[in-house]
């Protein structure tokens, strides 16, 4: 069983939770994530609605325990990051 202490970062209109590109990778889900989703380095920003839900939905039932730690900011520099793209992310 794998325990991961992940962040839930959110703004006044939205929420984006961070991962490391290798768990979506782990998961099979690289493919899954759309283009309202951000990518910086090796951390992915899951957009709330279905990205995160993808991911939280998989997670368990692979038998992940996920903890939630909560950041809010007024004006999150996660809006400016690239969208999510697995090439883009991969070298291609």
């Amino acid at each position: 069983m794998k325990t991961k202490k992940l962040t839930f970062h959110a703004d006044p209109g939205h929420g984006w939770l961070e991962v490391e590109f290798s768990d979506l990778v782990e998961l099979d889900i690289e493919n899954k994530i759309s283009p309202y989703s951000y990518a910086r380095l090796d951390r992915v920003y899951l957009e709330e609605d279905c990205d995160a839900h993808l991911f939280m939905e998989t997670a368990k039932q692979n038998g992940w325990i996920i903890n939630i730690q909560e950041k809010y900011q007024e004006n999150t520099p996660i809006r400016n990051y690239p969208s999510y793209s697995t090439p883009r992310l991969l070298g291609a």
